[in-house]
């Protein structure tokens, strides 16, 4: 089986994990990371066992050997570092959020058609093996028709990130965790979101603390999103249906869900793994092999309609700073 070499732009928190689930593939490979710290770039390629490193973005686009680059810089950071990947002609997995504004998540995706370069927001949530049970069990009427989806993320620790309370560095509660939830829920009703409405917590000049949104389905189904950085409290996202309902604890990187039919009973569904982003790397690897541009699960559309979503969102809150 050919390997697929693995750049990685950024020696984020995230890095070491990300990496772990490229090990762990069944044809990818870890040989180059950068950072705009030659040393900080030295320091994880040693911890990591990659053999390369570079002291700017630009020298690993730079690469040949490097066929596929994982953006994993701050918020704001996405856009321009993709760009660039992708003016190189390599094919690109952004973390999420994808970009900060929807033009810039357009001109990415324009410009990866342009190049032939496959593109794809890394959202590991809808890639594992629960994820797939769960949605098998919806397809299979388990719980009935499906009604309404609650979701409830709390983060109460955010104090690591240096950037988080920044407006202009993409930081917030919504920026960091509401991708999640609202690409889940569209993944497991083959559904997009039809209405939505948002009300948030934060002081002028500040980024958000706190986050509800209610939304609606193509389908009617409703469903709802708390996002918090100031409770700390269980996450969860529940699905309820007209038979049942299903809870998924910590759904964005879980190995478990209860599924309970409209008498109360109860059965659990369990799914032991070793890195939970091994999944999404084995996707990309699949498509990259396949020669596609664009994933088939988390697809264009649904990032654009995310970032659309939650950029008009972020430009009604700041409405009240004026």
């Amino acid at each position: 089986m050919k390997k697929i070499r693995y750049g990685i732009l950024s020696t984020a928190q995230i890095v070491p994990r990300f990496v772990e689930g490229i090990k762990k593939s069944r044809a990818g490979e870890a040989i180059a990371i950068a950072s705009r710290s030659l040393d900080k770039a030295n320091q994880m390629a040693e911890k990591l066992g990659i053999s390369k490193a570079y002291g700017s973005y630009e020298e690993l686009c730079q690469d040949d050997q490097v066929e596929v680059i994982y953006v994993a810089t701050y918020n704001k950071g996405h856009y321009e570092a993709a760009k660039m990947a992708l003016m190189h002609h390599k094919h690109v997995l952004v973390e999420k959020p994808f970009t900060l504004k929807i033009d810039q998540a357009e001109e990415l995706f324009e410009l990866a058609e342009k190049n032939g370069c496959f593109l794809m927001e890394a959202q590991k949530s809808v890639f594992l093996p629960i994820s797939l049970q769960v949605k098998k069990a919806i397809q299979q009427n388990q719980i009935g028709d499906i009604r309404w989806i609650q979701s409830v993320t709390a983060y109460p620790s955010v104090d690591h990130i240096s950037w988080f309370h920044s407006l202009d560095a993409g930081g917030g509660a919504l920026h960091g965790s509401g991708s999640y939830p609202l690409q889940y829920m569209q993944f497991m009703l083959d559904q997009s979101i039809d209405e939505y409405h948002g009300s948030v917590t934060r002081k002028k000049g500040v980024t958000d603390d706190q986050v509800n949104l209610a939304l609606k389905f193509q389908n009617q189904v409703l469903g709802n999103i708390f996002i918090s950085v100031k409770l700390d409290i269980p996450s969860n996202l529940t699905i309820y249906g007209e038979k049942g309902r299903i809870e998924i604890p910590y759904f964005w990187k879980t190995n478990q869900a209860i599924i309970y039919d409209e008498k109360g009973h109860s059965k659990i569904l369990t799914v032991d793994f070793e890195s939970e982003f091994v999944f999404e790397v084995d996707h990309v690897n699949d498509c990259l092999q396949k020669s596609l541009l664009e994933s088939p699960v988390m697809t264009k559309r649904m990032t654009l309609d995310t970032v659309r979503l939650v950029d008009q969102l972020y430009n009604e809150w700041l409405e009240d700073d004026k």
